[in-house]
C-alpha cells in the first residue's frame, strides 16, 4: 500500500513539473529564526512581534519564518544570542555596551565577541513608580522602603541600582528589595506588597497604565539631582529623558516627568548567516514608515537614529544594506565590519 502511495505522489510531482511549477523559497527550504524581547506588557514583546510580521509577511521571498519569545529582557538575551538559542534579541543600549566590554554580568565571562549590532529602535525611560500613600516624593525617599528594582536576566535591574547608588542608596541595606517581574509589579503595588517600582520601558507601557489604574493612587517620581547627573557623565550610554504624562492619565501627576533612560537596541551573533540578517534589516528599513506606526513609542523614530547608541560591531548582513542605501555615513568607522 505504501509503495503504490510513493508511486502515486511521484506521477503527481512528475506532472506539477510537467506543468511548469517549481517550488518556490520558503517551500524549497524554510530558515526559522526566534527574537528574544521581554514581559509581554511591555513594549519589547511587540517589537519583536512587529519585526517578526514584517519579515513573514515576505516568506515566500527570503524562506524566514521568524518567531518571537518572551523572555526575561536584556541579559538573558544577549546569553541566548551568544549560546545560539535565539538568533537575534532586543538589549537595552546599557547592557549591549557592558556586554561587549566585559562588564557588569559579564565580568568574568569577558566581551562578548561574537555579539553583532544591527540597529536601534526606540528610546526606554528609567521609570520610579510610587504609591502616593508611601510619601515618597523623590528617588531619596526610597529609604526605608519596600521596591520591586526587576528581575535578575533583565536590563532595568541594574538601572535601578545604579539610580540608587547614585543617589546615596544601598540597594541591600536601606531599602528592601524585591525581584519581581516587571509585569507582576503592577498588581503587587495595588495590593500594598511594595511601595514602589522601577522599570525601564518605551513609552506608553501597559505595565504602568494598569499600575496607575487601580484603586490605589500611585505617581510616576522624577529621578534626578546631582548624583544623577554625575551618573550621567560617568556612564555614556545614559541620557536625560522626559516621560510624557499624558500617556498616563491615570496617575496623579500634574506635569512630565524628568529621568534619564537609555535606547533598545535589536541585536544577533556573528554566526546568524548574513542573508538573514540583510532580510530583517531590509524590511525595517524598507517598510520604515509601516514600522512607525506600530507602536506610539515608535513616534519619533529616524532612520539615522535607528543607529544611535551602539557599541557591538555592525553585522555584515545589516552593513550590507545600510552601504546599498547610503545609510552607513551615519555609523562610526569603529564598528563598521572589517573588509
Amino acid at each position: 500500500m505504501r509503495r503504490l502511495f510513493i508511486v502515486a505522489l511521484a506521477i503527481c510531482f512528475g506532472f506539477a513539473f510537467a506543468a511548469g511549477f517549481t517550488p518556490t523559497p520558503a517551500q524549497a527550504k524554510t530558515t526559522f529564526v526566534t527574537i528574544g524581547t521581554g514581559g509581554i506588557t511591555g513594549v519589547y514583546y511587540p517589537t519583536g512581534g512587529a519585526i517578526a510580521k514584517m519579515v513573514n509577511s515576505k516568506r515566500d521571498v527570503y524562506g524566514i519564518r521568524a518567531t518571537v519569545e518572551s523572555t526575561g529582557g536584556s541579559v538573558f538575551n544577549v546569553n541566548a544570542v551568544m549560546a545560539g538559542d535565539l538568533d537575534f534579541g532586543i538589549v537595552q543600549s546599557d547592557r549591549q555596551y557592558q556586554a561587549v566590554h566585559g562588564l557588569a554580568e559579564w565580568k568574568d565571562k569577558g566581551a562578548q565577541k561574537d555579539l553583532r549590532a544591527v540597529f536601534s529602535i526606540h528610546p526606554e525611560t528609567v521609570i520610579l513608580v510610587a504609591a502616593e500613600d508611601a510619601g515618597i516624593k523623590s528617588i531619596k525617599d526610597l529609604k526605608g522602603k519596600v521596591v520591586n528594582i526587576g528581575n535578575p536576566g533583565s536590563g532595568q535591574l541594574q538601572n535601578s541600582i545604579d539610580a540608587l547608588k547614585a543617589v546615596g542608596i544601598d540597594p541591600e541595606k536601606d531599602i528592601t528589595p524585591k525581584q519581581a517581574k516587571a509585569a507582576e509589579a503592577p498588581s503587587l503595588l495595588q495590593d500594598g506588597r511594595i511601595d514602589a517600582f522601577f522599570y525601564t520601558v518605551g513609552n506608553p507601557s501597559g505595565a504602568i497604565k494598569e499600575a496607575t489604574a487601580g484603586a490605589r493612587k500611585v505617581a510616576l517620581v522624577p529621578i534626578t539631582g546631582p548624583g544623577i547627573d554625575e551618573l550621567l557623565k560617568s556612564d555614556p550610554y545614559y541620557a536625560k529623558a522626559t516621560i510624557p504624562i499624558a500617556f498616563y492619565p491615570g496617575a496623579t501627576n500634574k506635569a512630565d516627568v524628568e529621568t534619564f533612560g537609555v535606547k533598545a537596541t535589536f541585536v544577533t551573533s556573528a554566526k546568524v548567516p548574513d542573508e538573514v540578517v540583510y532580510a530583517v534589516t531590509k524590511e525595517v528599513f524598507d517598510g520604515f514608515e509601516d514600522f512607525k506606526t506600530l507602536h506610539p513609542a515608535y513616534a519619533v523614530l529616524t532612520k539615522e537614529s535607528m543607529l544611535e547608541g551602539l557599541s557591538a560591531p555592525i553585522h555584515p548582513g545589516a552593513y550590507k544594506y545600510y552601504k546599498e542605501t547610503g545609510l552607513d555615513k551615519y555609523i562610526p568607522d569603529d564598528l563598521k565590519p572589517k573588509q
